[in-house]
């Protein structure tokens, strides 16, 4: 059976808030990585290289919280209300796929389903009600 993540998007602040949700719930974070991280991330500039590309800070043994900050000269466009996707976590490839194609038919792909630098099977959308998902697949454990 998937699981399901809450995923914030921020403008700038991930790495504040995510402190700050810490401080809260504690524990460690499981992943964090700026966008300088990335490839071509020198075509950024040092403010957008210094944005967290992604984050997770796990919850308890069942929900993990995760967030990414905003790119503007990648055409994101952070407004309140578009700050938040639900993360679908894949038992397999397969499955990622039916959840992908499932879930958004009719909708708008944001990133298409490919494998990612980083490792995972990933991508992401916008369904037709207007719910922004990303379906993930990961082999580590």
């Amino acid at each position: 059976m998937a699981t399901m993540h809450p995923y914030l998007n921020f403008d700038g602040k991930a790495e504040e808030a995510f402190n700050f949700y810490k401080s809260v719930f504690g524990g460690e974070f499981t992943f964090f990585a700026k966008m300088g991280d990335a490839p071509d991330s020198d075509k950024l500039s040092e403010e957008e290289r210094n944005r967290v590309m992604h984050v997770a800070l796990p919850i308890n043994k069942h929900t993990t919280l995760m967030a990414s900050d905003c790119v503007p000269s990648a055409g994101h466009v952070f407004k309140e209300g578009n700050n938040m996707y639900i993360n679908i976590q894949a038992d397999s490839r397969e499955d990622a796929d039916r959840l992908f194609n499932g879930l958004s038919a009719g909708g708008t792909i944001e990133m298409p389903i490919e494998d990612m630098f980083w490792g995972d099977y990933f991508g992401s959308f916008k369904d037709k009600y207007g719910i922004q998902w990303m379906v993930n697949f990961s082999n580590r454990s």
